[in-house]
């Protein structure tokens, strides 16, 4: 059998030939690439969130800001689920007659495969790309609601464009997400319509591992990590403080609009994330010690989308977007992560921050800030410039 790193190359080629969905990720804290592969691309597309329970399907979810005609939810049935870790124990379904295709495929001699390979383009028009002076704009309107009592909390965001380098390849930018970034989310997803996607996201979702521990994070608050310096050497200003509470608070209320009351809070405290800082306070609690079976589906439905994204109160919020951002996130702040993989009952979903779509000589970029009351328009657009630059860095 070829090396993993070239079995990974071969199976995203299969599914690029036959004009399949397929899904690579690495977890955070982790070496080994995770790889799903459906057989169906139809049937991939679905506009429920996944059950987080060890009866669902297993499967890799990969879900908008919004749910639309324009970028559906999908979500991606484990027909094939390869790891790096075990790379000679291909899981499959055996029913299918692609998966013997798939076998003759890997053990064929693929001298000739084409380099980079033809990744799905996205069927949607180009975003909209938000100048300076429009993001000025976009958070001045948003510190007048918020100060007028529309809302009290807003998260405005913009796309960006920049030229692809001579010769990029999605695959190889993936490996050097990897390597940059050891403790966030890393992933690769292409898919007709949807197009191709890369990403090292920091922030948790919702997560349900090996013991039963339901896990979320409240995330909010950057700065750039200077030279030499430590986390806990940071200093946040009070916008910073507030935004991250604000975000603490309202997965405390979603626990509460379920009644649940045995959960365990830890933090606020400073986390790294590339070359950010972030302040973050984390949510577990133990289902096998709660009546809450289906816990974690509640609280994804509940979450998303969540205040550290949208705003809040929440529909408050994704209003104002909806009339003043002036461009269609498609997946940016949407989520994304394997369901019930490696098995049953274990599912880790991560916000899709940090992100760029590929285009064929470009790419589309994403980044947002959180706004309170206290925000400067050039201190906003700052904080997109940084963000944008811990993805663009794969681009030079």
């Amino acid at each position: 059998m070829p090396e993993p790193r070239e079995q990974l190359r071969l199976l995203l080629a299969f599914a690029l030939q036959l004009q399949l969905p397929v899904a690579a990720w690495r977890l955070p804290g982790t070496e080994h690439a995770q790889l799903c592969l459906s057989f169906s691309a139809e049937s991939a597309l679905t506009g429920l969130p996944p059950a987080l329970t060890p009866e669902a399907p297993a499967g890799f979810a990969f879900f908008p800001f919004r749910d639309s005609d324009h970028n559906p939810a999908l979500f991606l049935p484990a027909d094939i689920y390869w790891t790096a870790e075990a790379p000679d124990q291909l899981l499959l379904d055996s029913t299918d007659s692609r998966a013997s295709q798939l076998l003759a495929f890997l053990a064929t001699e693929h001298a000739e495969l084409p380099e980079p390979l033809p990744w799905h383009q996205s069927t949607q028009p180009l975003p909209h790309t938000t100048s300076q002076s429009e993001y000025y704009h976009l958070v001045e309107t948003g510190v007048e609601a918020i100060r007028s009592g529309e809302v009290v909390k807003v998260v405005s965001s913009r796309a960006a464009r920049r030229p692809l380098p001579a010769g990029f390849d999605a695959l190889r930018a993936f490996g050097e997400l990897c390597s940059r970034y050891q403790r966030a989310f890393v992933s690769l997803i292409s898919a007709p319509g949807a197009g191709t996607w890369l990403g090292a996201s920091p922030e948790v979702l919702a997560e349900i591992d090996e013991q039963g521990i339901f896990r979320t994070m409240a995330l909010a608050g950057t700065q750039p990590l200077a030279p030499g310096s430590l986390p806990h050497h940071a200093i946040w200003r009070q916008k910073e403080i507030e935004e991250q509470a604000l975000v603490a608070r309202y997965i405390v209320s979603c626990f509460k609009q379920l009644r649940l009351r045995e959960y365990d809070e830890t933090g606020p405290r400073t986390v790294v994330a590339g070359q950010l800082l972030h302040l973050r306070t984390d949510f577990a609690v133990n289902l096998r010690q709660v009546p809450f079976p289906t816990l974690g589906t509640d609280m994804l439905r509940l979450l998303h989308p969540t205040s550290a994204v949208g705003g809040m109160p929440r529909q408050a919020a994704l209003n104002f977007l909806l009339a003043h951002e002036g461009y269609d996130r498609a997946y940016y702040s949407g989520f994304l992560g394997p369901v019930n993989l490696p098995h049953a009952g274990v599912s880790r979903l991560f916000v899709n921050l940090r992100c760029l779509q590929l285009r064929p000589q470009e790419a589309v970029l994403y980044a947002g800030t959180g706004l309170t009351a206290d925000s400067d328009p050039a201190r906003e657009w700052q904080e997109t410039e940084m963000k944008l630059s811990t993805i663009g860095a794969i681009l030079r």
